[in-house]
């Protein structure tokens, strides 16, 4: 008897439900609900916990930030989650085929899959870049360590200095220890920053100037793309075992390098400068603002994915749980992973003798400048290097593989024909083909300056737009009694009160807030992307 109910806990029913092995022949289930757990905390733990959230903190405050971020999750991120869950679940169809309980709000679902589309392009280029630093971390000697590569201006200056770059690898924690530099030039640039802007990308001196195809970044745009698709190629069902490597070794990863990062010198001051609250920006809108959109980008809420993945669940599955467990799971990640980056920052600027402020960064340059840099000054650097970024290709690719089943779904969904769910593979195979295409364009020379405008508006004004027209058609066209008995129908009991207020009142004022905080604040990504092409054209 405990054995049964344990499988049929497993297979995602209610205690006191019985099991129904063969709901949705047509479409499946997920093997068991572990695999949606996983996937799901794939799909929600990605780039973003890495490189946004650690930025946003120390610029907002601080540990102060994390008292409007922790307010936005009770209030906005878990019930807008659980609504996305249960919406999909009661419905078991994706983005699009949800909204037949309300025809005229389908454009809704066409918008989640124009934002699953927009970011799963960009994404995949984000991850590429990983793959290639991958690569190229293979290596005795981490060839952004060093300015003395064709790559390099006369600006560069390292955190280790070029006569040590013949030492042994064997003798590399001596070196480090010892032949650190405090740079006095009013400008420097770092080998890594010169590596990623000058080789790397080979970035061009404008937005318009798309130059050429940076083919070793187009090979590794191919092998990213291949290797979602081979991981989708039986849709959840293959998906679902990928995932239970992909969602769980980044955690591995992230706790190896913690525990190096701590044992370094100046990696307490780091941390300090992670978490010291400055209680003076909590009065900021704009900081209640970046916590609130960033739980929003950060769970994944209006992509269309969580819809698309709850879809694939059992009738009788407990999604309320569910979504307990993968949102604070995501945002421990979060915090957890600002630990673990500003452990190896608060390193670095100690050996620099700088404050963190100068070597931190956000967006691609925390992730392949400022963190690369740092690694070059660990003993056996290539060792850290190739853990970190074989972290963040797993981070990446459990995030890409909701986005893209999440487009498939969709097609197959609304098509519905007994072919076209037999030949699901075909249709992934397409997609993949057609989002690498789409790729091309940001592996040129300007692919980068196009990535921050798609990293900055694709996951942010839209997202507010989509997810305050969704309450309004649940709550108020389908009609929130009308749902709450849906819900209590799947899970054998009505969705507590606190979610009841909060779907009705609580989250669509604050959406509200969002969408007009974004409004007034638009011209900031265009012009983080005219401060970069400014940069780069005085190189």
């Amino acid at each position: 008897m405990a054995e049964k109910q344990f499988s049929n806990i497993l297979n995602g029913a209610v205690p006191g439900e019985p099991v129904k092995r063969d709901e949705n022949s047509r479409r499946g289930n997920w093997g068991n609900q572990i695999e949606f757990v996983l996937t799901s905390v794939g799909y929600a733990v990605g780039l973003g916990n890495v490189w946004r959230f650690p930025y946003l903190c120390y610029r907002n405050g601080g540990g102060a930030f994390m008292f409007p971020y922790f307010i936005m999750l009770v209030f906005c991120g878990i019930p807008l989650f659980f609504l996305e869950l249960s919406f999909g679940q009661f419905t078991s169809l994706g983005c699009l085929g949800v909204w037949k309980v309300s025809p005229m709000f389908k454009g809704v679902g066409y918008g989640m899959m124009v934002v699953s589309t927009y970011i799963g392009i960009y994404y995949n280029v984000v991850i590429c870049i990983a793959f290639y630093y991958f690569f190229m971390s293979m290596t005795n000697l981490l060839p952004w360590t060093y300015c003395n590569n064709p790559w390099n201006t006369p600006d560069c200056s390292g955190v280790v200095s070029t006569h040590r770059a013949n030492a042994t690898f064997a003798n590399m924690s001596a070196v480090v220890s010892g032949v650190t530099e405090i740079v006095n030039r009013t400008k420097r640039t770092s080998p890594s920053e010169e590596y990623w802007r000058n080789y790397v990308l080979n970035i061009s001196d404008g937005i318009g100037n798309f130059g050429e195809v940076r083919l070793p970044i187009l090979g590794c745009l191919a092998v990213s793309w291949f290797v979602v698709f081979l991981c989708l190629i039986r849709g959840v069902k293959s998906s679902g075992k990928v995932v239970y490597f992909t969602a769980t070794f980044p955690y591995v990863v992230l706790t190896i390098l913690f525990i190096r990062g701590i044992t370094l010198d100046g990696a307490i001051s780091g941390i300090k400068y992670y978490l010291t609250p400055q209680w003076q920006k909590i009065l900021d809108a704009k900081v209640w603002g970046d916590a609130a959109s960033q739980i929003f980008y950060s769970l994944g809420c209006a992509w269309g994915g969580l819809i698309t993945m709850a879809s694939y669940n059992k009738f009788h599955n407990n999604c309320f749980r569910d979504s307990i467990i993968i949102s604070v799971t995501n945002c421990g990640t979060s915090v957890y992973a600002g630990f673990v980056i500003f452990s190896i920052l608060g390193f670095m600027a100690h050996h620099l003798g700088v404050d963190v402020s100068e070597v931190a960064d956000h967006g691609p340059g925390l992730a392949f400048v400022a963190y690369p840099e740092a690694l070059t000054l660990l003993p056996i650097s290539p060792l850290w290097s190739l853990l970190f970024f074989f972290m963040l290709i797993l981070l990446g690719l459990g995030t890409q593989f909701c986005l893209l089943e999440t487009l498939v779904t969709a097609v197959v969904d609304e098509i519905g024909t007994d072919w076209i769910i037999k030949n699901k593979t075909y249709v992934t195979l397409g997609v993949a083909i057609i989002g690498f295409l789409l790729g091309v364009p940001l592996t040129t020379q300007a692919g980068i300056y196009w990535l921050l405008l798609m990293d900055n508006y694709a996951a942010s004004f839209s997202l507010v737009i989509i997810s305050c027209i969704m309450c309004i058609c649940i709550m108020y066209v389908y009609g929130h009694k009308n749902y709450f008995k849906d819900v209590e129908m799947m899970l054998g009991f009505p969705p507590p009160i606190f979610f009841r207020i909060c779907w009705r009142y609580v989250s669509p004022f604050i959406i509200t807030f969002i969408l007009i905080f974004t409004l007034i604040t638009t011209d900031n990504a265009f012009n983080r992307v005219i401060t970069f092409e400014s940069t780069a054209s005085a190189q």
